[in-house]
């Protein structure tokens, strides 16, 4: 399983929050809702992600074995 609780301690630590990412960076609501529930993603969306944040995706997503 994919797992973005990185995601939200990256954005913690950036002082970034999820308005930025649904005005400036074009990710919608829905698609943080997804984030937030470990759905599957986009690999545009993660590139917007990690271009927004200005990070790498080890820094937002990581895999844990089921």
């Amino acid at each position: 399983m994919i797992c973005f609780d990185k995601l939200w301690r990256t954005m913690e630590q950036k002082g970034v929050s999820t308005y930025y990412l649904r005005e400036k960076a074009g990710v919608d609501s829905k698609t943080i809702r997804r984030l937030r529930a470990n759905d599957n993603m986009e690999t545009k969306t993660l590139d917007k992600l990690c271009t927004a944040l200005n990070c790498r995706l080890e820094d937002i997503a990581e895999y844990i074995p089921e």
